[in-house]
């Protein structure tokens, strides 16, 4: 089995990959950081490419065996449903289970998902719960797992990076190097 983490990533941070090995930890699984070409949810336009935020993940990841990049919504029409995205892996994949990582304000917007009703047919729902974050009790929800909180937000490293603030130390060091020589989040 292998464990699903889907996000925006712009850009993916220190929270992202504590998260995730903390996931690969308690469920021993391998995780895959899946990119969300435009999320149903998220109506702002992202600063970044979706390969650009794709490569950034390559880079945080690179090292960790336990870690791959997922790029199959890259290829699938937006928005990024989740269910199309399970299916397309389903399709490509016959006989591989998957966990869906959730976080907790995620799974709170569940009953809004299109098609929820067939994702537990494709995978198990494990949300990750944060020290002080409110888990929503739904019945797609297969497990809860305790994860640590990092004071660190996409949101926040953008906003530095416009500023022209570090982010040194909340983003990986090949990340942050990628933002600079990219020009992104000026």
């Amino acid at each position: 089995m292998e464990a699903l983490f889907g996000g925006s990533f712009e850009p993916v941070h220190l929270g992202h990959l504590v998260v995730a090995e903390t996931l690969a930890d308690v469920l021993g699984v391998t995780v895959r950081f899946l990119p969300a070409r435009e999320q149903p949810f998220k109506h702002a336009a992202h600063a970044a490419s979706p390969e650009q935020r794709a490569e950034m993940l390559a880079l945080a990841v690179a090292g960790n065996p336990r870690f791959r990049v997922e790029r199959v919504e890259l290829e699938l029409p937006t928005p990024s449903y989740t269910v199309r995205t399970l299916r397309a892996l389903a399709a490509r994949e016959p006989g591989n289970r998957f966990s869906l990582l959730l976080g907790a304000d995620a799974a709170g917007e569940l009953s809004g998902w299109h098609e929820v009703e067939a994702l537990p047919g494709l995978a198990e729902l494990v949300v990750l719960a944060r020290p002080g974050a409110a888990v929503p009790h739904h019945p797609l929800i297969g497990q809860v797992v305790e994860v640590p909180a990092l004071d660190v937000s996409a949101t926040l490293v953008r906003e530095r990076a416009r500023l022209g603030r570090s982010i040194r130390y909340l983003v990986p060091e090949a990340v942050r190097g990628y933002i600079a020589a990219h020009g992104l989040y000026r």
